[in-house]
């Protein structure tokens, strides 16, 4: 069970993302080999404009009277991980929605509310749920656009699947799709995210804070900290559980600036290797395949730093094989589209 059922199209697509004041698109054009061309992406700011002016200058992009997807972005949602209730397919929302009431930031009617599956049912043990819990105030923003700009919007995806989407495609490419594969989105200055996939669905996620100047700072001078060097605001390894609740991971009390870049930076290395061993030992009968990262022009970089650091398999993310046109696309465009091309490649019709 994927979320959130959608119908695959071999029609022309076009994806965005609509969050603090940012508009990220891509349109792209389906091919008889089953790849998608991409043929515009971009990322407009709203700055002081109006909004009438803003949906003006995106309806000048070419942008009006489409069928649109949207993506949200993590910091418009929380993606929460419950036990799956002893309940009929059907009442599965209804339960998830009563058993996250004390863990959503916001009251349990104000939001929009979809489940699924954790992994892929196969494995022995306790099920569990992914709860993706939205704002309606969100909803209606992102839906409001779309009326604006005279859309179809037939779905509302999120981020996490839409990475699960591309890393799959990868896996599939390599004849590796049961193994499982972790992937490392990094895609603006303030967050990472982390997915683990195997059997195209999605086992693990979580979202890692990065320090400010992260994206332009020298990874590999950092010192060769350990986690005894680091502040009493990490956790063990042992004792570490995954955040599920929407906010940054661990970093993110544990990134001032009290401490040089190379503390900062070492953190990020401890909380991508504390994140693949509790994979380790949750999931010891499905061993990680490697790492895929993407860091926009720095992705190649990343993957040997961090392939260094950690004794990992990591590989800098490499979809322009999967996506014609995506090369010719500048980075600075690319790095915070990227996430958008997963959801053209999803398989299921359903909205939030």
């Amino acid at each position: 069970m994927r979320w959130p059922w959608t119908g695959k199209s071999s029609q022309d697509q076009v994806i965005a993302s609509w969050s603090a004041g940012t508009f990220a698109y891509l349109r792209a054009k389906a091919s008889s080999e089953g790849l998608f061309a991409v043929q515009q992406m971009g990322v407009e700011h709203q700055g002081a404009d109006s909004m009438e002016d803003f949906v003006r200058r995106l309806q000048g992009l070419g942008l009006k009277g489409l069928v649109g997807h949207i993506m949200l972005r993590p910091e418009q949602y929380q993606l929460l991980q419950i036990d799956a209730p002893p309940v009929a397919p059907e009442e599965l929302r209804a339960a998830a929605r009563f058993q996250i009431r004390e863990m959503v930031n916001v009251h349990i009617d104000d939001i929009t509310l979809d489940v699924m599956q954790v992994g892929d049912g196969q494995q022995k043990g306790p099920n569990h749920l992914f709860v993706v819990a939205a704002k309606n105030e969100v909803v209606r923003e992102v839906m409001a656009l779309g009326d604006a700009l005279n859309w179809k919007v037939p779905v509302v995806d999120i981020q996490e699947t839409a990475q699960r989407n591309l890393q799959s495609a990868l896996a599939r490419h390599d004849g590796r799709l049961e193994r499982a594969d972790a992937a490392l989105l990094i895609s603006d200055e303030r967050q990472a995210v982390l997915t683990i996939s195997a059997n195209e669905e999605l086992f693990f996620t979580r979202r890692l804070d990065l320090p400010a100047g992260f994206l332009t700072m020298p990874w590999g001078a950092v010192h060769d900290a350990t986690a005894e060097d680091l502040p009493d605001a990490f956790t063990p390894v042992g004792e570490y559980v995954p955040d599920y609740a929407g906010g940054g991971g661990a970093m993110g009390t544990a990134t001032s600036s009290d401490h040089g870049d190379a503390d900062r930076v070492q953190r990020f290395v401890v909380e991508v290797q504390r994140s693949l061993d509790l994979w380790d030992r949750t999931w010891s009968s499905m061993p990680l395949g490697g790492l895929r990262v993407t860091a926009g022009d720095r992705s190649a970089e990343l993957a040997t730093w961090l392939s260094r650091e950690m004794g990992q398999t990591v590989t800098a993310m490499a979809l322009e094989d999967q996506f014609p046109g995506l090369h010719a696309i500048p980075m600075a465009d690319q790095i915070y589209c990227l996430p958008l091309l997963g959801v053209l490649l999803r398989t299921e019709t359903r909205k939030l």
